[in-house]
């Protein structure tokens, strides 16, 4: 007997009703797509674990996202912005796909159509990475028509169940096989809906857990071994860790140091196959592998990397000793030609940063092509086996991880990922303060308190930082050490506190002479501003 790809009309006057028949048409829609992604992930597991559309489709949602809903999502979820884009995509996945259940029971074929539809934006999505490859399309080709014979199958049951509650159903018109009774027609529905549904399920998790593994090179970097930096860093100093209980270290364990970037999917590079090239206006073109990089004269340098989306007293910052190379010393090999103002660097997944030239040639600047953090090599969601450091700049415009490509060109000429979505071009990092002990809304005892936390304004440092209680009078804090002007430093005033509440504000002034701003200004274009948004309340 021949199995039809298209779904029978509802059939009159049915017993069930429609609420119910719709619930039932829901349910078969998500289960279709729960098809759609374990097949998907199933078939990635020969092609390539690149292949799968759930990333696909959420890289090209991150690279579409207007800067404001990129900052919104950062904002309200920090660094679990992109747990949060995936509940997100769970979320409307379900929600369109049972409508389409529900389209494909009132009025078929609207529901496969909407399935093709999403098989079509899911395959452009995938194919149009910038890491993709010719294989990469068939997940995504093989899960469409996986999940439109499961809803044609599920819908020819609902069909079949839907007629069999109707008086007279055993006269009901029906394909064959004949009806078999209100009982035994919901049973075959229910039992391929949660056997399809569970099948998916493990299918799905296991193909996933397999390509993330297979995609894993975190063997390789645990067994690789960093050579001796030729220049060490400065020891860190004695005075620069304040005895503050609740303040942030001065050096931030790779564990917690913060993560924002454009990648749903880590990139995973084995160091043998990875290099990096040096090309555009330059009157050399240079290619470097990692076993020759490594061999060069490498050096350490501790420095605070900020993102630009950190709101004012934000998390988004941290401070790590970085192993690398100059990256000056490889532009000066190159030879960047006259009229050249910019290198765009280029991630392993597609991101581009424009940085200026300037800062990457400047002999006071120490920008980095680093292989190592806080003394071993880059965590992989942090770059690995290689990644920018450029002290002064937004991360945005200069950090970027998993970097293959270096072009130097002309600001007029081109632009990085974020400056066409209306970030600033240039991105130095802002003068900033924040308190992190006591937190806001914390009860402390009356007497001695101490008020602490951090300052920074990387590559130009930070002279002093002033406290104000309740809107007084602005009182100079002790500032600790620090190893260089590239570091945040920490600040410490011991208030003495009295019963009831109180608002603290802090701000700092730069090594410039320069006092942060006390105008509050959103992250964008350019970073944060202002003193008075990090008002906090104690008592």
């Amino acid at each position: 007997m021949s199995v039809r790809l298209e779904s029978p009309p509802r059939p009159a006057g049915v017993g069930m009703t429609t609420r119910a028949s719709s619930a039932w048409a829901a349910l078969a829609g998500v289960v279709s797509v729960t098809a759609f992604l374990a097949s998907a992930e199933a078939v990635a597991w020969v092609t390539g674990a690149g292949g799968s559309p759930l990333f696909g489709v959420g890289s090209a949602a991150i690279d579409l996202a207007p800067a404001a809903v990129k900052n919104l999502m950062v904002s309200l979820f920090g660094t679990g912005d992109k747990v949060a884009l995936f509940v997100l995509m769970g979320v409307l996945l379900v929600a369109i796909t049972a409508g389409a259940g529900v389209l494909e029971h009132r009025r078929p074929p609207g529901g496969k159509i909407v399935f093709g539809i999403g098989g079509v934006v899911a395959l452009v999505a995938v194919l149009t990475r910038a890491d993709s490859t010719s294989l990469d399309g068939a997940p995504t080709a093989v899960g469409t028509v996986v999940s439109l014979v499961v809803l044609t199958a599920l819908m020819t049951r609902l069909h079949r169940w839907e007629a069999s509650t109707e008086p007279g159903w055993a006269a009901a018109t029906v394909p064959e096989p004949p009806l078999r009774g209100p009982g035994l027609e919901r049973r075959g529905f229910l039992v391929m809906a949660i056997a399809v549904g569970a099948a998916s399920v493990v299918v799905g998790t296991g193909a996933r857990l397999v390509n993330a593994t297979r995609a894993n090179v975190g063997a390789l970097r645990d067994a690789l071994t960093l050579p001796a930096p030729a220049q060490a860093a400065p020891a860190v100093p004695a005075g620069a860790s304040l005895d503050v209980e609740g303040i942030t270290p001065y050096v931030t364990p790779n564990a917690d140091f913060y993560r924002i970037d454009t990648a749903l999917q880590v990139p995973s590079i084995d160091p043998a196959e990875w290099s990096l090239r040096i090309h555009g206006l330059v009157d050399r073109e240079i290619e470097i592998s990692f076993d020759e990089l490594l061999a060069l004269p490498l050096e350490e340098h501790y420095a605070t990397l900020s993102c630009v989306s950190n709101e004012v007293g934000g998390d988004l910052i941290g401070t790590a000793l970085w192993l690398g190379y100059p990256i000056r010393a490889l532009l000066e090999r190159a030879g960047p030609q006259s009229g050249a103002d910019m290198v765009l660097s280029t991630s392993s997944d597609g991101f581009t940063a424009g940085t200026p030239l300037s800062v990457l040639v400047d002999d006071g600047t120490d920008a980095i092509l680093a292989v190592g953090m806080n003394g071993e090599p880059l965590p992989q969601q942090h770059g690995f086996p290689v990644r920018m450091v450029v002290p002064g700049l937004f991360g945005y415009v200069s950090a970027t991880k998993w970097v293959v490509d270096l072009e130097v060109t002309r600001f007029a000429d081109t632009e990085g990922y974020w400056t066409p979505r209306g970030w600033d071009a240039l991105g130095p990092v802002k003068l900033e303060s924040r308190i992190d002990t006591p937190k806001a809304g914390a009860s402390v005892d009356a007497g001695r308190v101490p008020i602490a936390g951090v300052a920074w304004h990387p590559h130009t440092g930070v002279s002093g930082v002033e406290v104000r209680i309740d809107g007084g009078a602005w009182v100079a804090a002790e500032l600790a050490e620090s190893v260089s002007a590239d570091t945040w430093v920490q600040w410490v005033h011991r208030w003495d506190a009295t019963p009831g509440d109180h608002t603290v504000q802090v701000r700092a002034t730069g090594a410039d002479g320069v006092t942060q701003s006390e105008t509050p200004l959103p992250p964008a274009p350019n970073g944060a501003e202002g003193w008075d948004e990090h008002t906090i309340t104690v008592r």
